[in-house]
């Protein structure tokens, strides 16, 4: 590995992580697609973590705010945040029971529909948007 092949490794890191946060496994994927070797890959990531310009941590807060943000239920963005190598993260700080009523809400209305293919219907819709059981079910609680 010559020292310019890693400083253009390390370059294109930086650039990506200049744009938004990267997990780790993502940028992982997108050197390796730039066809930059693993050892290479490797060192530049560690540099990276060690100069706090990459955090995991960093990542799923931020990955998992902007899913909330898009009115997106723990379901989803827990596969999302795995789908980019984070396995540890903590959505308490999010109320997923107002979001889900909210979303609800706007989409269909304030009143809780009282024909069941209407209720599945919106139930569905929750559920595609990565609500859980006890979420879906809250949203449709009379106020």
């Amino acid at each position: 590995m010559t020292k310019a092949s890693k400083e253009t490794c390390y370059a294109s890191a930086m650039r990506m992580l200049v744009r938004r946060e990267h997990s780790a496994l993502e940028l992982t994927q997108k050197l390796s697609a730039k066809e930059f070797e693993q050892i290479e890959i490797e060192r530049v990531l560690a540099a990276l973590i060690k100069q706090n310009y990459q955090s995991d941590e960093r990542f799923a807060s931020e990955f998992a705010q902007m899913r909330f943000n898009q009115g997106k239920g723990p379901v989803k963005i827990g596969v999302d945040l795995k789908q980019r190598g984070i396995d540890q993260f903590d959505l308490s700080e999010f109320d997923f029971y107002l979001l889900a009523q909210t979303i609800r809400e706007n989409k269909f209305g304030k009143e809780v529909p009282s024909d069941y293919k209407q209720k599945a219907k919106q139930q569905r819709f929750l559920q595609s948007r990565g609500f859980n059981f006890e979420h879906i079910n809250n949203a449709f609680k009379a106020e």
